[in-house]
């Protein structure tokens, strides 16, 4: 293999629109951390289409978010060799804007949703693990955040009742 496909760079992600999807546009490519720097891109992401989108709009752009992903992903993967390289982020970034259209508009909840989908796609529980070792596709990457976003919103919807 190439040193453009053992490490990624900006040659690789600039060499075709998937990879510069399933790398968050550049996120993926932190030295460190790369997960955390795509879960952060939801932010100025959900910043820009919420005022210019219904709820309904915004799920519907979830969906496409979601396949674009899926496509990216899976072709992202196949180049590096590896189904779920580390530097695919677009999954990350996703799944957490579907985090923060659930979480209530504060700094507070906002950063408790943050620590909390990180925590859920760094451990993976099951069956997060699960579908992480079996769905070996742009599908799977994809997938497996989805269930680390509906745990960070059951204990966020926990932690709201609890408060109130």
């Amino acid at each position: 293999m190439s040193d453009l496909v053992l490490r990624p760079g900006w040659r690789f992600l600039f060499s075709r629109p998937a990879h510069f999807v399933a790398f968050g546009f550049g996120a993926g490519l932190a030295p460190v951390a790369p997960g955390t720097f795509g879960t952060l891109l939801a932010f100025p992401l959900y910043w820009l289409f919420v005022p210019q989108v219904g709820a309904a709009e915004f799920l519907v752009l979830m969906l496409l978010l979601f396949g674009l992903g899926v496509w990216a992903c899976d072709v992202t993967g196949h180049a590096l060799g590896v189904a779920d390289h580390g530097g695919m982020v677009w999954d990350e970034t996703v799944a957490f804007l579907l985090v923060l259209f659930f979480t209530p508009a504060t700094l507070v909840w906002q950063a408790w949703a943050f620590l909390a989908f990180r925590l859920f796609d760094i451990l993976k529980p099951p069956p997060i693990r699960h579908f992480d070792r079996a769905l070996k596709s742009g599908f799977g990457v994809m997938f497996d955040d989805l269930i680390a976003a509906f745990y960070t919103l059951i204990v966020l919807a926990v932690a709201k009742t609890l408060i109130e």
